[in-house]
């Protein structure tokens, strides 16, 4: 363990096996960081908040302070960040809104500079967010989606796994897994085939999602005739079926091209 002397660190606070705080960050009272972790100057981290191992935190970002939410009353809440997260400069990662809520980020990913994660958010494994991307709160992300640099996600969005938003769009409306969305606001414009490449997606799944996003966003139906269709027509695969899934489960609508 290495501590600077000029951090200031909670007694209280629990911090694993060879962790690194820098000169000027403060640590709060209930914070814990997991072993091989480091923290870098000026970096602020406080509240219920929970660190996982080999997390790299860069100046200035400040995390598990609380919420924005101004229907927050002084509840406990809790902040998790999983084992080898990034978390790159003056990123905020605000506390949640309700008793015994959480605010999540997962495993291995990549929070750029400037980047908001605000109250009540969950955020899969191995996602990117870009520079000065937005959450709202109780805005979902799911596992190895990418969020571009100057996106703003509305309140209780949903972003789909392995789904990329191009950088500086609205996002309003949810966005289902394994679609490319961008604009203002954003649309699904087709299938973030290069990313399934790189995450292993078959060829097979490939082609049905393919026959899924002509049905479901250029064959003019509505959402219940184009999910009814899907299933008779592609083989349940289970890309397929989280895609479908996450359009039926949706709350806010999706992310439709406005013709």
């Amino acid at each position: 363990m290495s501590i600077d002397t000029m951090a200031i660190v909670h007694k209280n606070a629990k911090i694993g096996k060879n962790v690194t705080i820098g000169p000027f960050s403060i640590i709060g009272e209930h914070v814990e960081i997991g072993d091989n972790s480091h923290i870098a100057s000026h970096c602020v981290i406080d509240g219920n908040t929970i660190i996982g191992a080999g997390c790299n935190v860069f100046p200035g970002a400040a995390i598990g302070l609380i919420t924005q939410d101004l229907k927050f009353k002084g509840e406990k809440t809790i902040v998790k960040i999983g084992d080898g997260t990034t978390i790159r400069e003056y990123v905020t990662v605000n506390g949640a809104t309700g008793e015994g809520t959480e605010t999540v980020i997962g495993k291995n990913c990549h929070i750029m500079a400037y980047a908001h994660i605000a109250h009540n958010c969950l955020v899969g494994n191995q996602v990117i967010i870009a520079n000065v991307g937005t959450l709202a709160g109780c805005v979902t992300i799911e596992d190895q989606a990418i969020i571009g640099g100057l996106v703003a996600i509305h309140q209780f969005c949903k972003v789909g796994r392995l789904a990329i938003v191009g950088g500086c769009s609205k996002v309003v409306q949810d966005i289902p897994p394994f679609m490319m969305a961008d604009g203002h606001p954003s649309a699904c414009r087709g299938l973030n085939t290069v990313g399934m490449k790189r995450r292993g997606v078959g060829e097979a799944a490939q082609k049905a999602l393919r026959h899924s996003f002509k049905i479901f966003f250029r064959a003019g139906l509505n959402t219940t005739q184009a999910l009814e269709r899907i299933s008779k027509e592609i083989e349940p695969l289970p890309e397929v079926n989280h895609f479908v899934e996450f359009i039926r489960k949706s709350e806010r609508g999706i992310c439709r091209q406005k013709e």
